[in-house]
């Protein structure tokens, strides 16, 4: 029996290595939502909740290199970083970020590393990454911001620092009556509460920001977006993840600028998205029901700083595989929606844009026609079309 079991695993290596071989090389001419997606080796992209980025007319594809197993959801590796230019075929780049065997640094092996994104800044010439950082050994209790800067697209980037964001700011749309320190009762109160992703207690709604005032706020899922003024903005969970916050970026895009708003208080938002079109501010999100499938959802807004008003659930059609339909997209996943420069066609004020954009020159994956499911199968994605 164990001379048979080690002829299947041979048997397997051999097969994967063969399939790994037909894969490279071979170009990619249309999106195979559900199959197997490989890079120029002929291996399957690992490059999890990732971001892309647009720079001198070509994507970058940064994301969580994943490894496997229960050790998955820690960061062992890094960030990973392929290019393309035509968003089919991807090139494996390497690890832009790695991660330190230094236990003392925040960015040691066993932390949590998720959800990395990169912009350009044309002011400084400089590559910078956000991302969401929980510390090794603490769960996620951190909810940390991590900044990395570099000198190109694919690094390698040097991480600079992590913290809570808009430390010692109250967020602008706050009335004066808010904007003091908890009593002790408040604290207490607030200590004795099991936050799970759900609703808060109505008395806890103005309480969590007031708590985390001097401290920084919390910063889980997340995103960056610059507008076309060269502004960076970085959109981020909080509260529990009950709030999202909207922050203003230094010049430098290295930390917060002190000005942040909250957004849909209560609301339990996460996976955001933002882009720009025709003038108007559009937010992708899903709900906070961890793995379990959820509805995207929609808001709009002609300023970014609001007033922002939801739409509730943009998606439509249901996938046959399991009849499940618009409102139930696997752990809000299918909520990703951008705006990306077409590579030839950008403009110089327009082509370090990072999920973000407005006028010609951009085209729109954002249809939310595409349901992933339990089965990790999708449907009807819709090829890149040209917005008017």
């Amino acid at each position: 029996m164990k001379h048979e079991k080690q002829i299947l695993h041979v048997c397997s290596i051999i097969f994967f290595l063969n399939a790994a071989e037909l894969y490279a090389g071979v170009p990619v001419k249309s999106f195979q939502p559900g199959a197997i997606w490989p890079d120029n080796n002929g291996v399957h992209i690992n490059a999890h909740a990732g971001g892309i980025l647009v720079h001198d007319g070509v994507y970058y594809w940064f994301g969580q290199h994943m490894v496997e197993g229960r050790a998955g959801n820690k960061a062992l590796v890094g960030v990973h970083v392929y290019s393309s230019s035509d968003l089919y075929n991807w090139k494996d780049e390497g690890i832009a970020l790695e991660i330190f065997d230094d236990p003392n640094s925040d960015l040691a092996k066993g932390c949590i590393l998720e959800r990395p994104k990169v912009v350009f800044n044309r002011r400084t010439g400089k590559f910078v990454m956000w991302f969401h950082l929980e510390l090794r050994g603490h769960g996620y209790k951190s909810a940390r911001s991590g900044v990395a800067m570099a000198e190109n697209p694919l690094g390698p980037y040097k991480f600079l620092k992590s913290f809570r964001p808009n430390a010692g700011v109250w967020p602008i749309n706050v009335p004066q009556e808010n904007r003091k320190p908890l009593s002790p009762e408040q604290v207490d109160y607030l200590n004795k509460q099991k936050f799970s992703g759900g609703s808060v207690p109505a008395k806890a709604l103005n309480l969590i920001y007031r708590r985390d005032f001097t401290t920084g706020q919390m910063a889980r899922d997340m995103t960056l977006f610059v507008d076309r003024d060269g502004t960076a903005y970085h959109i981020y969970a909080s509260e529990e993840n009950s709030t999202l916050h909207i922050s203003q970026l230094s010049e430098d895009y290295l930390k917060p600028a002190g000005k942040y708003m909250r957004v849909f208080p209560a609301a339990f938002n996460e996976a955001p998205a933002l882009f720009k079109h025709n003038g108007k501010y559009w937010l992708l999100t899903s709900g906070c029901t961890g793995w379990q499938p959820n509805a995207a959802r929609l808001a709009v807004a002609d300023s970014i700083w609001g007033p922002w008003q939801a739409l509730g659930n943009p998606c439509v059609g249901v996938n046959p595989q399991n009849n499940l339909g618009p409102e139930k997209t696997f752990g809000g996943d299918g909520s990703r929606g951008w705006l990306w420069g077409r590579p030839g066609r950008d403009t110089e004020d327009k082509s370090e844009q990072a999920k973000g954009g407005d006028g010609p020159g951009y085209h729109r994956i954002s249809s939310c026609r595409s349901y992933s499911t339990r089965e990790g199968r999708a449907l009807q994605t819709e090829s890149p079309r040209e917005d008017a």
